[in-house]
């Protein structure tokens, strides 16, 4: 690989959207004067998930790797009584405010697990924003919801843990944030294998803060309630993802076990097409090599 490292760039924070949205995103911006790829990590994650990736995306494009509003160093906003705040078209919003003030109206989105659900999201609202997108091991959220099985639930079972109203999940999580980002993270597929001390680091510190923790059980709530209610109106009102979709998923993970990927992806977009890579849950950080080489072409058939 070649190419800068992730962590030569330096942090800087971007002051995005207006009253009670308003909110400051933690973000890392490559250097390259190539097309703007704006890159979402997942959870229990930040923007350092893309560490694998970087050096061979970054001589292309302009990689663009915010934490998400909530996670990392990025704002964290108390949670509203409907977890509107974290609903995942506030979180969207705040994105394309992010790429607009950095000179970018359109852009490439690549997205991982919680971050995939945020660009799901961003391309239905805001679709002549999006040139093209790939998303990372995840089915849609309504379809992931409807279809819970024994097997889903038992092995996502943070989905319905994080989700216990105030302040229950959030309590348990802060007696050892780093044993619960732990526990999630080496109970998959490669276990910790893939996640170089320093970056692990870094996700159990930000698993430490109380406020990242009430961020993520208020990023899930919103996933199982009024996300959901927003993907309903959705689907009654025919509305599709539009844009050039590729999807990605690990063989060895439990997207791949519970849910048939692609079908559920044609059922909610017009373009979409992907396969499965030969690894679990964490493609970026497992499957470096091959994730690139299957983006690659994607992206750069969708910037000329």
């Amino acid at each position: 690989m070649s190419g800068r490292t992730l962590r030569d760039v330096r942090a800087q924070r971007v002051a995005v959207g207006r009253g009670a949205d308003a909110i400051t995103l933690n973000v890392r911006v490559g250097a390259h004067s190539g097309p703007p790829v704006l890159l979402l990590h997942g959870h229990p994650q930040t923007h350092l998930m893309w560490h694998r990736v970087w050096p061979s995306l970054a001589p292309h494009f302009t990689l663009i790797a915010p934490d998400l509003r909530g996670y990392g160093d990025s704002g964290k906003p108390a949670g509203a009584v409907d977890h509107s705040t974290y609903s995942k078209r506030v979180m969207a919003a705040d994105l394309v405010a992010l790429m607009a003030s950095l000179g970018h109206h359109r852009f490439l989105v690549v997205a991982h697990d919680r971050g995939a659900r945020v660009a799901h999201r961003l391309a239905l609202d805001d679709p002549d924003r999006v040139r093209a997108m790939v998303l990372l091991d995840i089915a849609p959220t309504l379809a992931m919801y409807e279809q819970t099985s024994d097997a889903f639930a038992r092995a996502y079972w943070h989905w319905f843990f994080l989700i216990q109203p105030a302040p229950l999940p959030e309590a348990l999580i802060g007696l050892n944030g780093a044993l619960y980002v732990r526990s999630l993270l080496g109970g998959r597929h490669a276990g910790l294998a893939p996640f170089p001390a320093d970056v692990l680091a870094e996700y159990e510190r930000c698993a430490s803060d109380p406020a990242t923790v009430h961020a993520i059980c208020e990023d899930y709530r919103a996933s199982a309630g009024i996300d959901l209610a927003h993907d309903r109106d959705d689907r009654a009102a025919g509305r599709r993802l539009r844009v050039p979709l590729r999807v990605l998923w690990g063989q060895h993970g439990v997207i791949a076990q519970c849910f048939d990927v692609l079908h559920e992806w044609r059922r909610v977009a017009e373009s979409v097409d992907g396969r499965a890579l030969e690894c679990g849950h964490y493609l970026a950080e497992e499957a470096p090599d091959a994730l690139c080489a299957d983006i690659l072409p994607f992206l750069a058939t969708h910037t000329r």
